[in-house]
């Protein structure tokens, strides 16, 4: 059975999207590692990528061509300076040169060398070849499927089936909610505590604590950031930010010089009901808004949905518990984090491949099913939590403007994390016993809609508002 670490559901990367920047980011950086301890590297003298399916129908909007230079570079989406991205893209196109790795200077022709090929490839929508031409008239080729969350698996190797990751095991392996619940009940351990025992099979407590600090540090500057900034987000839709100005109308004139001050600035404000929605709508925003400009994020459990998570949980530390602290922060990601992997396990996280309900119906469950377990709720109750929330994102398609993560995307985000409260509520003042919908069913129900599912409406901008809106009104 496949195990995966909550630090594969939260990954820190670069906007705009896991599946379409993140990926192949990702998968660039293999390709080369490949090539270096082959020793062939060196001997380089041409790339090309070659980009499939959805990844070439919404590539451009994607950022996908950057990103996978950006990993050809050899630089890293979790440390570099994203204010020098675009800088370094220029100069390549200027240049007409690449230095693969940061080390081997070639020739590289942007607009040529970059193929977007609206084929698909047999396995998954998302999928990319790299060939590496060498200096003996031999080449290198890899193909690799970018498969949701920054997830990538390489074509002929005995993994690369959807869903079948491996990865170490666990002592307690899970597939299922099912599996969840008779271990909880069979161990008498909630949740969290499963997952910690699980994620002490990899890493250190001192790692486990360091690493989701390093994850809510991110999430948390993410939305600081972009409440903090004006202007239009990049893409030519000349889509305005929005989570500044609600942010400053909200906050008024409290003092503060930094994140941590911003959240007690934030709790002295008025919280009747409408400004609690305004706030986690703002929080949601304001991530999304930073990742369309391809800026720090955390795939929660996707880029694209990258803001429920964090908006619901600031919702917990700033209006809910006001003494919430890094325990709560570890247990509500610890939570989100093993639901995420029952519905990569069991259906998808891939918008190419399921729609939107892959990307926000599966965060705004994350989302829901964390947040029921700091409200007090039982683990079945945290599972119902999950379910309700899914339950109301089934059949939402993925049908962005322009191909870009802006419309409807950002919005949806706010949506989605407004849903992942009223479930949790709903789940808080419900018996389990009598719930209709199993958590293991909505999963499954999802990914048999997945499949239902035309093409248009699976991040290909082929179908719904991607068609329906003329791009000369925006």
């Amino acid at each position: 059975m496949e195990c995966i670490s909550v630090f594969d559901m939260l990954k820190i990367g670069v906007g705009p999207s896991s599946s379409h920047t993140l990926g192949p980011w990702r998968a660039a950086e293999s390709f080369i590692s490949y090539l270096q301890h082959a020793g062939l590297l060196p001997k380089v003298s041409q790339v090309s990528v070659l980009l499939y399916g959805s990844l070439s129908l919404t590539g451009i909007g994607h950022a996908t061509d950057k990103a996978v230079v950006l990993g050809l570079l050899g630089e890293d989406p979790v440390t570099m300076d994203c204010d020098t991205i675009e800088p370094k893209i220029t100069a390549i196109k200027a240049s007409k040169r690449i230095k693969l790795a940061g080390q081997f200077t070639i020739g590289f022709d942007y607009e040529k060398d970059i193929s977007f090929l609206k084929e698909f490839l047999p396995f998954h929508a998302n999928a990319l070849r790299f060939i590496a031409y060498l200096e003996n008239g031999n080449k290198e080729q890899q193909t690799y499927y970018s498969i949701g969350g920054g997830f990538i698996v390489q074509e002929l190797l005995e993994n690369a089936k959807e869903n079948k990751i491996i990865f170490k095991q666990f002592p307690y392996p899970i597939s299922n909610a099912t599996q969840l619940i008779e271990f909880c009940h069979t161990e008498n351990k909630s949740i969290p505590e499963l997952v910690l025992e699980n994620e002490r099979s990899l890493r250190s407590d001192e790692e486990i604590d360091l690493e989701l600090n390093r994850v809510w540090n991110t999430m948390l500057e993410c939305m600081y950031t972009g409440c903090h900034t004006q202007g239009t987000l990049p893409g030519g839709l000349q889509v305005k930010r929005r989570a500044a100005e609600i942010h400053d109308k909200l906050i008024g004139s409290k003092p503060y010089n930094n994140p941590t001050e911003w959240i007690y600035s934030i709790r002295d404000t008025e919280v009747r009901f409408r400004q609690i929605i305004k706030w986690v709508s703002c929080f949601a925003l304001s991530v999304n808004e930073v990742n369309a400009s391809l800026g720090r994020v955390v795939t929660a459990p996707t880029n694209g949905s990258a803001g429920v998570i964090p908006a619901v949980l600031m919702y917990y530390l700033v209006i809910e518990n006001h003494d919430g602290n890094f325990d709560d922060i570890k247990t509500f990601l610890l939570v989100a984090g093993e639901i995420g992997s029952i519905f990569k396990k069991g259906a998808t996280i891939s918008a190419a491949m399921g729609g939107c309900q892959a990307e926000i119906g599966v965060s705004s469950a994350m989302a829901a099913a964390g947040l029921t377990q700091l409200m007090g709720g039982t683990p079945e109750q945290v599972l119902m939590a999950a379910e309700i929330a899914m339950e109301h994102h089934l059949g939402l398609t993925c049908d962005p403007i322009g191909g870009l993560v802006q419309v409807p995307c950002i919005e949806r985000n706010a949506m989605g994390a407004i849903k992942a409260i009223n479930a949790s509520e709903l789940a808080l003042d419900s018996d389990p016993a009598f719930a209709k919908v199993p958590l293991d069913k909505v999963v499954q129900t999802m990914w048999e809609t997945a499949k239902d599912m035309s093409s248009k409406y699976k991040e290909t901008s082929e179908g719904g508002l991607a068609v329906g809106v003329n791009l000369s009104d925006c």
